[in-house]
């Protein structure tokens, strides 16, 4: 498709050296060309073109002193990517890796995820190469005080909503909600992921897990077939893996394998999930202390290793490209049948190529873990009516929303030849009502 081919050179060219946005920009339009030879209105347009550029990015400093009186200086972005069908919604990463090459990638990832919702919500992401880890409470206060302090005249309840992603759990939230509060002088929701206590919602904290194994049920109950007495792993011990290995047992999966950026843990019986939540959500430790406590697990340094585990189910919910294609190729060996997204895009384009030839169930990222995104969005709709509600109520709205997201990726797959390719199905889904919305808003 000689349109797509040329959106992807002038990208490349204008955006060099940043390879993740390459990647997501590559996965993404080359999926979108059985669209868009049916709508040259589309090129017409510059449809692509807007697509993948930005509508805004924000770069700024963050100034900071530590405890022990030193000022610090951090880098902090927002890329506010695409409004087409809602405000700004994305999280924020505090990480040392984040650049602004992750967060594009990230960003325009997000646009589509946000679509397969079905809610309205534009795509956007943000973050900073802060690195929370080792810092205290203070110091993490007032860098959030200090991040904030540029970003609030850039979002708003209805403009452009952050929520949290790596290294931004409730207490960041918190801070950053604090100053935003204190500078505006308005309690609205302008930030998801907020404590119960002042706007927040129930489910929020499981949402992206519940999620990713909602959706991995529904595409498994397509085929006959469920989660009970299936073998998993699931990479990561944080906030998704948590909750996945949570929903997971309660159908009955068996999860046997988890990790953190030391190493993995391997239970033979089962993880035992009371523990990894108190090493990991209370005492804040590391993942090789699960081995220390359990009877008959072990821990192995380093991450690549866990995927040489025999499996049924993969469920990835630590980082971007942590499944490669070697590591793809020993999942398909030990006989992994189902691999979804919990994290953005852990699995490389090679690894996701040696899936789809081996006949495994890939469900990528925008699609399975967009329950995160989905119950933000149901905060804000709390938010907005002044509402608050039950566990169930959300949990049973969050339930349906993946059951839907499934039911549009698998037919926009089957509707243009590509049946069972959700790669394909996510992307022309998501794609299809941010570019009407795009068409009727005119070159804006």
């Amino acid at each position: 498709m000689k349109y797509v081919e040329r959106v992807l050179e002038n990208l490349k060219k204008q955006n060099p050296n940043e390879p993740e946005f390459h990647q997501a920009a590559t996965e993404i339009l080359t999926t979108l060309a059985p669209v868009v030879e049916q709508h040259p209105e589309y090129e017409a347009a510059g449809l692509l073109e807007r697509l993948v550029e930005p509508e805004r990015v924000i770069m700024f400093r963050v100034p900071w002193v530590d405890d022990g009186g030193k000022v610090r200086v951090n880098k902090g972005y927002r890329v506010q990517f695409n409004s087409a069908i809602g405000p700004y919604k994305g999280g924020l990463r505090f990480h040392p890796s984040v650049n602004l090459s992750i967060i594009k990638f990230l960003g325009l990832e997000q646009i589509l995820k946000n679509s397969l919702t079905g809610l309205p919500i534009g795509g956007g992401k943000g973050g900073s190469d802060f690195d929370p880890k080792g810092k205290s409470d203070r110091e993490v206060m007032a860098f959030c005080q200090s991040f904030m302090t540029e970003l609030y005249r850039h979002i708003g309840a209805d403009t452009d909503v952050p929520a949290g992603d790596i290294g931004v759990g409730g207490r960041e939230i918190g801070y950053l909600f604090g100053q935003y509060k204190r500078i505006r002088d308005e309690h609205v929701g302008v930030l998801t992921g907020r404590g119960l206590s002042y706007g927040g919602s129930l489910v929020r904290t499981e949402a992206t897990g519940y999620g990713l194994v909602y959706i991995t049920e529904e595409a498994l109950k397509a085929r006959g077939d469920s989660l009970k007495g299936k073998t998993v792993i699931i990479s990561g011990s944080g906030n998704v893996a948590i909750y996945a290995c949570q929903k997971a047992q309660s159908l009955g999966a068996k999860v046997v394998a988890m990790y953190d950026s030391n190493g993995y843990i391997y239970d033979p019986n089962g993880i035992k999930l009371d523990i990894v939540k108190d090493i990991k959500e209370v005492k804040r430790g590391r993942i090789k202390e699960y081995a220390q406590r359990v009877s008959g697990a072990t821990y192995t340094e380093g991450c690549s290793g866990i995927w040489n585990i025999p499996c049924d189910v993969a469920l990835p919910c630590a980082t971007q490209n942590e499944i490669d294609e070697n590591s793809a190729r020993a999942l398909v060996k030990n006989g992994v049948k189902l691999v979804a997204e919990g994290a953005n895009m852990p699995s490389t384009l090679e690894a996701i190529e040696v899936f789809q030839k081996n006949g495994v169930v890939f469900l990528p990222a925008k699609a399975a873990n967009a329950g995160g995104v989905a119950t933000s969005a149901l905060e804000m709709a709390q938010s907005s009516g002044r509402m608050f509600w039950s566990f169930e109520e959300v949990d049973e709205k969050l339930k349906e929303i993946m059951s839907n997201v499934y039911r549009n990726i698998d037919g926009a797959a089957k509707e243009y030849g590509f049946e069972g390719n959700y790669v394909m199905g996510a992307n022309i889904a998501g794609f299809i009502k941010v570019a009407t919305a795009m068409m009727a808003h005119g070159i804006v």
